[in-house]
């Protein structure tokens, strides 16, 4: 299921275009990173279905129209393939290059490459939230 050495993919997924998201790609290729672009059709598709990992074919959405997907409206970036290291050189990365923190951020693990790529988004959002939350609550004590 892990990728080898070189083989790092970042599932990105912007609901608006911005000036930043050509910032971040700059970074990414520059590290020999692929990318690949997770479209709102895409959302319901399971995320080892899009990172390529194999076992993980691509099947109907199971909606009957465009307007019964669910929507994101965060941006959200999601690694398969990386080490420990190469994460840490990727976030030092976006910052030297001025791009704007993306929140809500995961890596691809054999508990959740089974989920869609909703599923990922609606528990990377929630436990963000928490921390929020907590971080609040410190700063106030």
């Amino acid at each position: 299921m892990i990728r080898k050495a070189g083989q790092e993919l970042v599932l990105y997924y912007n609901p608006e275009a911005s000036s930043k998201v050509m910032k971040l790609k700059g970074v990414l290729v520059r590290m020999g990173v692929r990318i690949r672009n997770v479209a709102p059709e895409q959302v319901l598709q399971q995320v080892g279905t899009l990172a390529g990992i194999s076992g993980y074919e691509r099947t109907e959405n199971g909606y009957v129209s465009e307007t019964e997907l669910p929507a994101i409206p965060d941006e959200m970036l999601v690694m398969h393939g990386f080490t420990g290291r190469r994460i840490d050189e990727l976030l030092f990365g976006l910052r030297k290059a001025g791009v704007p923190k993306v929140e809500l951020k995961a890596v691809v693990t054999e508990s959740n490459a089974g989920w869609t790529f909703y599923h990922l988004y609606e528990e990377i959002k929630e436990e963000h939230e928490r921390m929020k939350q907590r971080e609040d609550e410190q700063g106030k004590a």
